[in-house]
């Protein structure tokens, strides 16, 4: 039995070739939800999401979001009212009153559907909307992210995080944003002063339970990828008592992609795989590049650890299994 931290396309790239060594019926990915924002009334977990359709073998692979070929006849049409009416498509948020009544699951992150900031595809939508329905029923989202789970027919178990809201805020000189609002609004590019993980949330039984075997954090965002996991009450106690191997999303300096070593910096890490070691201080092992020469106080495996495709992120996990067995 393994167990996947996952957050943005970092760990699911790794898992889109773990399977021959990772037997997915062995396999429970823990979802960041940090990430996960309302729009338009509707709960949109882009983490959970990425790693339920790649198990459903439906992932769009270019862009690593979304549902492959699906249609965006309402998101197009949201813009063309919008553009009509003459109405701003930035991010919108709802008013601060309306952050924290209604749905618990979605406080500090609601934003308006008006000509929506986020492409959200037309079978991609009928996901939001059918977990949206079921957690107004009173499931929970670990029951509801099992339900989705089995209707797309996964391997793995997917668990999110927490049953309890989390919302990643980046502070900048222009104001909090939330992660979305930075990441997609803008594009990633406001300078970052800080990041907060607002929430108190808990560990569920289940996430506490996947962590008590052997866990992989794969090659995703330490700071708002991974990090709002380790904010959950119980996650970090829990990593400390396990096997763990991480894979960097450095080699030394250089970041494979997306915003990490800005928010690394903001945090006080350097922005770096030995900033990536010191935020990771409950890891036992490390996988890190071939190129990547960064001396740790723990034990390495080196491959080249580029995820480009399929038979890459084979070679990674082999890798990583190499380390697990050092350190189990």
């Amino acid at each position: 039995m393994v167990t996947f931290l996952s957050g943005g396309t970092g760990t699911p790239k790794l898992l889109r070739g773990a399977d021959g060594v990772f037997p997915p019926a062995e396999t429970t990915v823990v979802c960041n939800t940090g990430d996960d924002v309302e729009l338009a009334g509707h709960l949109v977990c882009p983490d959970v999401d990425t790693v339920l359709f790649l198990g459903g073998d439906e992932l769009d692979l270019d862009t690593w979001w979304g549902i492959a070929d699906d249609s965006t006849v309402t998101d197009d049409e949201l813009h063309a009212l919008a553009d009509a009416a003459g109405l701003d498509g930035g991010p919108r948020y709802l008013p601060d009153e309306q952050q924290t009544t209604g749905r618990r699951i979605a406080r500090w992150r609601r934003f308006s559907g008006v000509a929506e900031f986020m492409l959200i595809g037309d079978r991609d939508r009928a996901v939001h909307l059918t977990r949206t329905g079921l957690l107004d029923e009173g499931e929970s989202l670990t029951a509801v992210t099992r339900t989705l789970a089995d209707a797309f027919d996964v391997s793995w178990e997917i668990l999110p995080m927490s049953d309890d809201p989390v919302a990643s805020i980046v502070h900048t000189p222009e104001g909090p944003m939330h992660f979305q609002e930075f990441w997609v609004g803008h594009e990633g590019e406001p300078t970052v002063e800080d990041v907060e993980f607002r929430g108190e949330p808990d560990a569920t039984d289940p996430v506490l339970t996947a962590l008590s075997e052997p866990v992989v954090v794969g090659p995703s965002n330490p700071v708002t990828s991974i990090g709002p996991m380790l904010a959950v009450e119980g996650i970090e106690d829990a990593l400390r008592e396990t096997p763990v191997v991480a894979v960097s999303p450095f080699v030394e300096d250089e970041v494979f992609s997306g915003p990490a070593a800005k928010l690394m910096e903001a945090v006080g890490y350097d922005p770096s795989t030995a900033g990536v070691a010191d935020a990771y201080d409950f890891a036992d092992a490390f996988v890190l590049d071939t190129e990547d020469g960064t001396d740790l106080d723990r034990p390495v495996v080196r491959t080249d650890t580029e995820l480009g495709t399929e038979s890459d992120a084979r070679r990674v996990a082999e890798a990583v299994d190499d380390a697990m067995e050092a350190v189990s």
